[in-house]
């Protein structure tokens, strides 16, 4: 009886929460406002935005210091209407959200917001939201992690369902610490062709290794060898074969005083190597030993392999402390032909000379039909993550004959919607139906990376837009870097649980 009555309350708590949070807010619009003749500042700034079919509600709030309440009336082009407040937030029922979606799809849907503010109504300019007919992909996945300055403590690689606001954890960095209570960094989770039967993320410090899976079957690898600089770093699947190309990397930070950049990432040492899953075999791809190479990418045909590597520094600079030349330290992207059968490379080709224009490219990524490439280029080095002057650069292909582009002979896309104006925008990815872009930008407060999103369709750009939350106020009281944003078809389907079995054994 003891455990059935137990049962019971925990049946009637679920029931309560379900309701409250399936209560929404439908209040009247003013009967009488002052027109504020401007946009509303709303919190993310969805105004006049281009979102996908299927995405969750763009929730969003006034600022709190300035308004005591808020009204907003959403309208479909055929006439559906809702209003939603709630305080200074509006937050939309996903249900009739996904309804207004499905009728306003290839169109907008009409927003038209007020503020009540000491006591009085102001009605602002509307606008609109509009909805593209091409869906994003369900799920994207990314690391949460404090930014902090001097170390690490908890950590986790979550994966967020984007038509909704459901986000469950893929690993963490507490179950399988040991008894000196040490965990690990745990980070670089990579989905081969953005599918997750064929996934991983590594693990450092404590039980360190690479988690494999493969077909679904977990293992926990050591990529290390007598002739690697390291494990596998930075990890590229191959599109259909069970082989990942890795840089190894030698890498250290830097901590600015003075510097607005804060934090210099930086390596000593880096090639890059291929891993055969099946065989447990590395061989290597490039091994430089006067220059650096990193972040390889794929073609979506498997045919190339896409990689950063550095230019040599002037001969004056050569034997110098890497800590006094790292802001002349820049690399261009190069790409190598791949024979699957033999798995052998070609000759190494000159993609994009961004050297020549005193600038450095890193984190290449082609779109899924092959027909544009998008990377993040700043300054200098390989870690644009917290440099302000890093942008999101996309140049199409086609430009491309075998002689290398630079910044004057390239035309580069229109980005100016997508980019921030004085903040670190990177990590550029593709949807896998090439019609979503997505970065981790800095450009909310300067110290939190978080998800946005931009349309692209035939080369045109759309305004950029923050993954949206149920609670828009999340956005500021979360603090936690999204750390490497990557698109996904599916969730993730092995539990916690089950990857940290593999750290038994």
């Amino acid at each position: 009886m003891k455990r059935y009555i137990l049962t019971y309350f925990q049946f009637l708590a679920v029931a309560v929460i379900v309701l409250l949070a399936s209560c929404v807010h439908h209040p009247d619009v003013p009967s009488t406002s002052k027109e504020a003749k401007c946009l509303p500042a709303i919190f993310p700034d969805y105004c006049n935005v281009t979102v996908p079919c299927n995405i969750a509600p763009l929730n969003f709030m006034l600022p709190a210091d300035e308004f005591d309440e808020c009204v907003a009336r959403l309208t479909t082009p055929d006439g559906q209407q809702q209003t939603y407040g709630n305080g200074v937030k509006v937050q939309i029922s996903e249900s009739e959200w996904h309804a207004m979606l499905d009728a306003s799809k290839g169109k907008s849907i009409k927003v038209e917001v007020w503020g009540r503010k000491e006591g009085e109504w102001l009605s602002f300019n509307p606008f609109e939201i509009h909805v593209a007919e091409q869906p994003i992909d369900d799920y994207v996945s990314y690391r949460l992690i404090e930014p902090s300055y001097v170390a690490w403590t908890y950590m986790e690689i979550a994966q967020r369902n984007l038509t909704s606001f459901e986000e469950t954890q893929i690993f963490n960095n507490e179950i399988t610490m040991n008894n000196n209570k040490i965990g690990q960094c745990i980070n670089c989770h990579s989905y081969q062709n953005y599918k997750t039967d064929n996934m991983l993320f590594h693990v450092r410090l404590s039980n360190a290794g690479t988690v494999i899976v493969n077909d679904g079957k977990v293992s926990r690898v050591n990529m290390k060898r007598d002739y690697t600089i390291s494990g596998g770093v930075y990890p590229a699947w191959h599109p259909t074969a069970k082989l990942i190309a890795f840089s190894t990397n030698k890498t250290r930070q830097g901590f600015h005083t003075l510097n607005p950049n804060k934090i210099e990432v930086y390596d000593e040492a880096s090639d890059l190597i291929l891993y055969d899953v099946e065989t447990d075999s590395v061989s290597i791809v490039s091994n430089d030993s006067t220059l650096l190479e990193v972040y390889p990418t794929w073609s979506p045909d498997g045919k190339y392999l896409y990689y950063c590597k550095s230019v040599p520094l002037p001969e004056e600079m050569r034997d110098k402390d890497i800590r006094t030349t790292y802001p002349k330290i820049q690399y261009n992207l190069y790409r190598r032909s791949f024979d699957l059968a033999s798995h052998g490379f070609g000759e190494e080709e000159l993609v994009y000379d961004a050297a020549s224009a005193d600038k450095s490219v890193t984190l290449p990524r082609i779109s899924p039909d092959g027909r544009y490439l998008l990377f993040a280029l700043g300054q200098y080095g390989c870690f644009h993550s917290r440099h302000h002057d890093a942008d999101i650069v996309c140049i199409p292909m086609d430009q491309y004959a075998g002689t290398a582009l630079t910044a004057e002979t390239a035309s580069a896309i229109d980005l100016t919607l997508l980019n921030s104006e004085h903040y670190s925008d990177s990590y550029p990815s593709w949807s896998s139906n090439g019609h979503w872009i997505m970065c981790a930008s800095r450009r909310d407060d300067d110290n939190y990376s978080r998800v946005y999103f931009a349309y692209f369709n035939n080369g045109k750009v759309g305004k950029a837009f923050l993954m949206p939350q149920e609670d828009p106020e999340l956005h500021v009281s979360l603090l936690k870097s999204y750390n490497r944003p990557e698109f996904m078809v599916e969730p993730v389907k092995i539990s916690v649980e089950e990857f940290s079995r593999v750290f038994d054994k």
